[in-house]
């Protein structure tokens, strides 16, 4: 039972406003000799057992410091009404027989939070697997959230860029607010937004860097990672 909850405990949601949306997300390790197994397991089950108007992605956690060396992450996203939707839904032999076959091959888990998307910029029908996250401690928000608009008004085909908050689950480093950069393959991702971009581009976005980056306060960081996404349903 202790293990259970440890491992409902892994799971990052994010959730969605009108506009954006809500999530949650679970972070756990598997062992390298259990990670196909694994996947197997949450693709049968996802494909089968959906919850309505909920996508979940599970991510390998590919690049890390010591600090936040889980292996895997599931991110469960959507409307406030369909996550809970999905957290009320009360019994479900086939979700328990689930959580009891998959905790076997959960070596531990490593922690959860909650949040929202607060913005976006790119596609979001197109999926970026390669995804680099920056975990931000942001002393003015609604500042931060503006400049950030701003900045990403210019945004190059093949990147898709999120910024939301943590509403629960912050560590001791204080994290406030995340920015998820995807991309279509890891060149792009290794090169990074810039690579993407014209000279125009370019010369525009560093004029709006230099005119802007004194008005959002103090911002700190406190994780730089990749993660890859495995499956999504």
């Amino acid at each position: 039972m202790k293990k259970l909850v440890t491992l409902m405990g892994l799971f990052m949601v994010f959730t969605m406003t009108a506009q954006e949306l809500y999530f949650t997300t679970y972070n756990f390790t598997v062992e390298s000799q259990n990670v196909g197994t694994v996947y197997r397991m949450v693709n049968d089950y996802y494909s089968k057992n959906k919850p309505a108007g909920v996508t979940v992605s599970l991510y390998e956690n590919h690049f890390n410091d010591h600090g936040v060396n889980f292996t895997h992450s599931i991110v469960f996203s959507g409307s406030v009404d369909a996550l809970g939707a999905m957290y009320g839904s009360g019994e479900n032999t086939s979700w328990e027989l689930f959580i009891t076959r998959l905790q076997q091959h959960v070596k531990e888990g490593y922690s959860s939070a909650m949040g929202s998307r607060l913005a976006h910029a790119g596609d979001l029908n197109q999926k970026f697997p390669f995804q680099r996250v920056m975990m931000l401690d942001v002393e003015d928000g609604s500042a931060f959230l503006e400049f950030w608009k701003k900045f990403n008004s210019i945004n190059p085909e093949g990147r898709l860029a999120m910024i939301g908050n943590i509403s629960a689950g912050r560590s001791p480093e204080g994290e406030s607010h995340w920015i998820v950069n995807g991309f279509k393959d890891m060149k792009s991702a290794m090169a990074g937004v810039s690579s993407l971009m014209t000279d125009t581009q370019r010369e525009s976005r560093d004029k709006m860097w230099e005119e802007s980056k004194d008005t959002y306060g103090d911002v700190r960081m406190v994780r730089n990672t990749l993660r890859i996404l495995l499956g999504q349903w």
